[in-house]
C-alpha cells in the first residue's frame, strides 16, 4: 500500500500561507531544491486542489520560460506524475493529470491500493486539510522556515481529535529544518 504524505513549508507559528496567500517566504535555495527533487522523484501519484493545480502549470512549459538546471530537472520529474485534481470549477485539466470524480477519501484509497506501494503526495491546504480529518495522512513532512507571519493559512486544521506521530527524520538546511513524522497507530 502506498504511502499517503502533505510535505509544505511551514512557519514557526505553524503557517503555510501568510494573511494575504504569500508564499514568498518559502522559496527553496539550491540546496532544498536538490532535495525537493530527491523526494519528487520518489512519488507515484499526487492528490492536488485547485489552486495548487493552478500554480503549479508552469511547470508544464519550464523549458520555455527556465534555465536553472535544478528547476529544469523538478519539471521533467513533475511532469510525467500522475495527479487527481479536485475541482468544483475545472471542467478540464492539462499534462498528465485528471479531475477527480470521487471524494477526496475514495481518490486517496485509490491511489493508495495501487499495487507496487510508492508514495502519494497531497497538495493543497485544503485537501490536505480533508484528509487529515479523515485520519488519512501517513506522514507530515514540513519544512519549518524561520518566519513568524502572525496569521494566515495553518498547516494543521482543527481536528477531531489529537494526533499521535512519531518522529522518523530532521535534516536542516542552511536556515529551514525539515521534519519528518509518521502518524503512530
Amino acid at each position: 500500500m502506498a504511502t499517503l504524505i502533505v510535505s509544505m513549508s511551514v512557519s514557526l507559528d505553524g503557517r503555510i500561507a501568510g494573511p494575504d496567500g504569500s508564499i514568498d517566504w518559502a522559496a527553496p535555495d539550491r540546496e532544498l531544491m536538490g532535495f525537493h527533487n530527491e523526494q519528487t522523484r520518489e512519488l507515484t501519484g499526487h492528490l492536488t486542489g485547485r489552486g495548487l493545480y493552478e500554480s503549479m502549470l508552469g511547470w508544464e512549459t519550464a523549458e520555455q520560460t527556465r534555465t536553472d538546471p535544478l528547476e529544469l530537472e523538478f519539471a521533467r520529474i513533475w511532469k510525467p506524475l500522475p495527479k487527481v485534481v479536485f475541482s468544483s470549477s475545472l471542467t478540464s485539466v492539462q499534462g498528465n493529470a485528471r479531475l477527480a470524480s470521487r471524494d477526496v477519501a475514495d481518490e486517496a484509497e485509490e491511489l493508495r491500493s495501487r499495487p507496487g506501494g510508492g508514495i502519494v503526495s497531497v497538495g493543497g491546504a485544503g485537501l490536505a486539510a480533508a484528509l487529515a480529518e479523515k485520519d488519512l495522512i501517513d506522514e507530515y513532512r514540513l519544512f519549518v522556515n524561520p518566519v513568524v507571519l502572525g496569521g494566515g493559512t495553518p498547516y494543521f486544521p482543527p481536528l477531531p481529535k489529537h494526533l499521535d506521530l512519531e518522529l522518523l527524520e530532521t535534516r536542516t538546511f542552511s536556515q529551514v529544518v525539515y521534519l519528518r513524522y509518521r502518524r503512530s497507530r
